[in-house]
């Protein structure tokens, strides 16, 4: 018997929410991962139903119990913010491994109790933290391990974008959504924060801006910034180290811009990801000659590709679901900080 013969089948995904979130960030990203395949769509909205039968083929469940006896392995929720604990929990006690978009809850308590949750339950559980798999920080990571930068004292990130309308408030307010994945990042480079301090401009749950600026215990300082309302943003990353400094000024990650305008992994194979040396990011070494950085490719495919995995028994999660806590600890102090104009100190 051949190795082909011997190898589980792929894991099939129900995929809760076929909004925007669902179909162009989860739904094709699922597709197109190594050991995962999207067989169910779960909604209640028959134009959103039709739509995800013509583009993947999917059978479509009204709930995730009729999703689970159409013998799905795995779960993967994109659907409003507020609904993410409660359909997560749901998942949980279906005995489902589930992956949950951002933001992981809309409150730190609850992201703690929805984790415990499913370690008592043996289920297994990650936060979508896509952005990890970004091309701009996989590329970041690699100049940070090569030592190019010494020491970093400064890291300056955001999401700034302009665009029509208000926030839309299925994110649970753009510091919980942009800063839930500038968050994430910050805390998974250089480790959790001592103290926060924030400004945003409207009222909680409908802000079109903020800073959040993190001092972290390890001595690092963020300063990370979102915006629905900026015509012209800034850098995607700046990062300041004691021999140089690394800028990123392409505020888009190009696989967003590749599944908007309609293509996919499986539609481009391997160059997926890839970013044109135009937007390549730029080393400066202290009194040195500034030059272009090649860029790693994009690869958010690894999140679901690692996931399915993990539901095989073949390694951990891709994102450790105490991150996800961490990550909604700092937030609520973020919240806390704008609340009372005052730096809010989690550690001493």
């Amino acid at each position: 018997m051949s190795d082909a013969d011997t190898r589980p089948g792929p894991v099939t995904f129900a995929l809760l929410g076929y909004g925007g979130g669902g179909r162009f960030f989860h739904a094709p990203i699922i597709a197109g991962a190594p050991g995962a395949r999207l067989g169910v769509v779960v909604t209640s909205d028959p134009e959103r139903a039709a739509q995800a039968k013509a583009e993947h083929g999917v059978e479509v469940a009204g709930s995730l119990a009729a999703a689970k006896d159409l013998g799905v392995d795995a779960v993967a929720i994109s659907t409003p913010a507020a609904t993410h604990t409660d359909l997560t929990n749901q998942a949980i006690d279906l005995g489902l491994p589930v992956v949950c978009d951002k933001p992981f809850a809309l409150d730190a308590r609850s992201a703690i109790e929805t984790v415990q949750r499913a370690e008592a339950a043996g289920v297994l559980l990650a936060p979508y933290q896509n952005r990890r798999w970004d091309s701009d920080f996989l590329t970041l990571q690699r100049v940070l391990a090569e030592g190019e930068l010494g020491d970093v004292v400064r890291f300056e990130s955001s999401f700034e974008r302009w665009s029509a309308g208000d926030p839309p408030a299925a994110g649970g307010g753009l510091v919980r959504d942009f800063g839930a994945h500038l968050v994430d990042q910050a805390l998974h480079l250089f480790g959790p924060a001592r103290s926060v301090n924030a400004q945003a401009r409207g009222v909680k749950g409908s802000e079109d801006d903020f800073r959040i600026q993190i001092e972290h215990v390890g001595g690092v300082r963020s300063e990370l910034s979102g915006s629905w309302k900026q015509a012209l943003p800034g850098p995607r990353y700046r990062v300041t180290g004691t021999r140089g400094s690394f800028v990123v000024e392409s505020p888009m990650d190009v696989q967003e811009e590749v599944l908007l305008s309609g293509r996919t992994p499986s539609s481009e194979g391997a160059a997926w990801g890839a970013e044109p040396a135009s937007r390549w990011g730029w080393l400066a070494p202290g009194g040195g000659a500034v030059h272009r950085v090649p860029s790693e490719a994009g690869r958010w495919p690894d999140f679901y590709a690692g996931f399915a995995a993990a539901v095989r028994g073949q390694g951990p999660v891709p994102v450790d679901p105490w991150d996800a806590v961490e990550t909604c600890t700092t937030v609520d102090a973020v919240h806390g900080s704008i609340e009372h104009q005052e730096v809010v100190y989690l550690t001493e």
